[in-house]
């Protein structure tokens, strides 16, 4: 005779479902409090390596995120703490080097620490978007190469920084880095004394508040420009190379890197900027001119929007030069037959026999007859602003802070994909003695195949850099 199940043992089952699809759909949260709780190891093992002395110019972390679950682990639900000492209170920076995830699927944020404890008044959190995917039980994300440093430049000590270990040149497990699941602490030890404990939960600045937020549509090119100078190695992994071999515009053969750099940005420490200098003390020896652009071509039709901050003085020095602050795309090959070029040209003190200041906005077909369309404007500039390039069926449109400066139709439209480009650089050298000029670029934004308003790029920025994306990059996935 079959039995039959009481109507309580049916109650009891009922009661267990729900409490566990309950705690499932209340999110990651709780949902991976619950598994940690029931696992008797880790639910995730983190490995680190330096590279880098106690005293250096950049901290050189490399991290490692391992599964050692039963359970597969979304890397959008994973965050890592690297906690340090900020030497002198200065701000500092970080980027993504090397990761087979791909850089632009990491999201970095430096932040002070809710309590300060010794050595470990901040932290570098790291985060992963969704496209970084998923790690199988037994899975790793591989190396994950990042760069700490002060945003001044100076030598830092990372004598006193926590999770700095300066035996570990080889991949070892540490615990001094510490990692969550949703909100719950799952490995490390916090610099309080916490460990991963069932059901407990890191301070609320932890994953859940610094995810990297939705994931940025397919076409977008995105740099807040975050780089610890013109050397650094992650310019090249992003696309991006500064100039120093020969030729013009302005005097030829005087473009070097020693006029790049990355201050703080326009908000202050929040964040950095592309500076760009040109220097000179009259004479072609004494001259060197800046140009940082992108290795290969970049961008068609769509919108490139820059936040860029144009000087009308010298930054020392006597004024009077005839200098130009550029920001322009340009076809790789100048005889190419489908050679395209949209550029903005600011003249303070003006040039080629033109008095300043001015704004020059030009489409060009071809090069070598001259074949362009251009137009200017008087409006004194410097300081920041919004300045765009939207390139969509047929019309070039040219506009600061949204304004529209030039309109130019299909004659001159864009026939093939361009590189991006920042200049500073002298048209001539009219008088003896040094002086030194500069312009800064705080983020790109470029969305392909789209008319995209200065405002509405500008608040993807805002959520860009918001969720701790450093550089975005999906042109590949348009």
């Amino acid at each position: 005779m079959t039995r039959r199940r009481s109507s309580s043992h049916r109650g009891r089952n009922i009661l267990i479902f729900l409490l566990v699809a309950g705690l499932l759909a209340g999110g990651g949260a709780v949902a991976y409090s619950w598994w940690r709780s029931a696992d008797s190891d880790p639910a995730l093992t983190v490995r680190y390596r330096s590279d880098s002395p106690a005293a250096t110019d950049v901290a050189k972390p490399w991290l490692e995120v391992i599964n050692t679950s039963d359970r597969a682990v979304d890397l959008s639900d994973v965050t890592l703490r690297y906690y340090y000492t900020a030497d002198d209170g200065v701000a500092y920076g970080s980027n993504c080097v090397q990761t087979a995830l791909g850089c632009s699927n990491i999201t970095q944020r430096t932040a002070s620490a809710e309590k300060s404890a010794p050595e470990a008044d901040h932290y570098l959190q790291v985060g992963f978007t969704e496209a970084a995917g998923t790690l199988k039980p037994g899975g790793t994300t591989e190396a994950i190469g990042l760069q700490l440093y002060r945003i001044d430049r100076k030598k830092l000590n990372q004598v006193d920084d926590r999770s700095f270990d300066a035996e570990a040149t080889t991949y070892q497990e540490s615990k001094l880095v510490t990692a969550y699941l949703g909100d719950t602490h799952v490995w490390g030890e916090e610099p309080n004394g916490d460990t991963p404990a069932a059901g407990q939960t890191p301070p609320a600045a932890s994953s859940a508040s610094g995810g990297p937020g939705a994931e940025p549509p397919a076409g977008i090119l995105f740099d807040d420009f975050d780089y610890t100078g013109p050397d650094d190695p992650a310019l090249a992994a992003n696309g991006w190379e500064v100039r120093t071999g020969e030729g013009g515009p302005g005097i030829a053969d005087t473009w070097s890197k020693e006029g790049v750099s990355f201050p703080a940005g326009e908000d202050g420490d929040k964040g950095q900027a592309l500076r760009l200098v040109a220097s000179t003390d009259g004479t072609k020896k004494g001259t060197r001119q800046s140009e940082f652009h992108s290795a290969e071509p970049a961008v068609f039709e769509g919108t490139l929007v820059a936040r860029v901050y144009l000087t009308d003085e010298p930054v020392s020095g006597q004024d009077g030069d005839h200098v130009s602050e550029s920001f322009f795309t340009i076809s790789p090959d100048h005889e190419s037959k489908k050679y395209s070029e949209l550029d903005y040209e600011y003249l303070p003190n003006g040039g080629w026999g033109r008095y300043g200041p001015l704004l020059d906005t030009t489409s060009w077909r071809d090069s070598a007859t001259n074949d362009r369309v251009t137009s200017f404007s008087n409006k004194k500039l410097g300081g920041w602003h919004t300045m765009a390039i939207t390139a969509v069926d047929g019309k070039t449109v040219y506009s600061v802070d949204g304004e529209t400066f030039f309109t130019s139709g299909s004659d001159h439209f864009p026939r093939e994909a361009m590189s991006v480009n920042f200049s500073a650089w002298f048209i001539d050298l009219p008088f003896k003695g040094e002086r030194t000029w500069e312009m800064k670029v705080d983020w790109l934004y470029y969305q392909a195949d789209k008319a995209v308003a200065a405002k509405d790029a500008e608040k993807a920025v805002a959520d860009l850099a918001a969720g701790g994306r450093r550089h975005v990059n999906t042109l590949s996935e348009k």
